[in-house]
């Protein structure tokens, strides 16, 4: 099974970082953030990725192509590149990744469609650049194959962004409520996809993934919703970036679920 990751938005709620590279590539304790979402996929048995590149997707595509020799000690006679000798190994050494260019200004629902023949008509899972969590992958699929429909949608309860005052029917303060865990559910991607989602994604160059496609899905009786009721943290914007950076820095990281 691939796990496929949308990987090619412009980023633009993190101008701070992204103006000079893709968002996946923003780092979180020295690794980009899509490097932490795939180790969060291969320490769970899901070691092959398609990636949907598109802006600045060069960037990209020169950290796998140089992954190797950027992870591991190497001798090189300079004026020779054909000499190039690896020393030692790394734990990534078993991925196979694709890097697929899927366009500037596609959406999500395009960039899936263009990847159809690097899954090879078999079930996929696809998920966001930036969406870190300690989801149960074996868990996630033992769903999805429960109800036998052509997808599952990952759902979680987030925290609000703000402390909740509440009011009573005279106007007086009842009580503060510190940014509570909000009683609605929201898309948390990791999506479960059987190959007969194609169908759903023809000439999608300019749909979300989540608006017609899966609405369609949804008024079909085609979509699961798998409730995950761990760890989930966006990195939507710089602030988020960093309060994901002081956990990795603190040893506090619960999507590490890798040993």
């Amino acid at each position: 099974m691939k796990a496929v990751l949308l990987a090619g938005g412009l980023g633009t709620r993190m101008r701070e970082e992204t103006e000079f590279r893709p968002k996946p590539m923003v780092e979180i304790g020295g690794k980009p953030v899509l490097w932490h979402l795939m180790k969060i996929f291969a320490s769970q048995g899901v070691g092959e990725f398609v990636i949907c590149a598109g802006y600045k997707g060069e960037q990209i595509k020169q950290y796998f192509l140089d992954y190797q020799a950027l992870n591991a000690d190497f001798t090189i006679t300079l004026g020779d590149r054909s000499s190039l000798q690896l020393h030692g190994d790394h734990q990534e050494a078993e991925w196979s990744v694709t890097v697929a260019d899927t366009g500037q200004t596609t959406l999500t629902a395009g960039r899936v469609e263009r990847i159809e023949p690097h899954v090879h008509g078999e079930r996929f899972i696809v998920t966001y650049r930036d969406g870190l969590a300690d989801i149960d992958i074996a868990a996630l699929l033992r769903f999805h194959e429960s109800h036998g429909k052509k997808a599952t949608i990952t759902i979680v309860r987030p925290w609000s962004r703000f402390g909740l005052v509440d009011v009573d029917d005279d106007g007086l303060v009842s009580r503060f409520r510190e940014k509570p865990q909000m009683d609605d559910w929201v898309s948390a991607g990791f999506f479960v996809f059987e190959p007969e989602i194609f169908e759903y994604l023809k000439d999608s160059d300019d749909m979300m993934l989540e608006h017609e496609p899966l609405a369609r899905l949804a008024a079909e009786g085609q979509l699961g919703a798998y409730r995950h009721e761990g760890f989930w943290q966006p990195m939507d914007t710089y602030r988020e970036s960093q309060l994901l950076g002081e956990m990795w820095a603190t040893g506090s990281a619960p999507w590490k679920v890798w040993a």
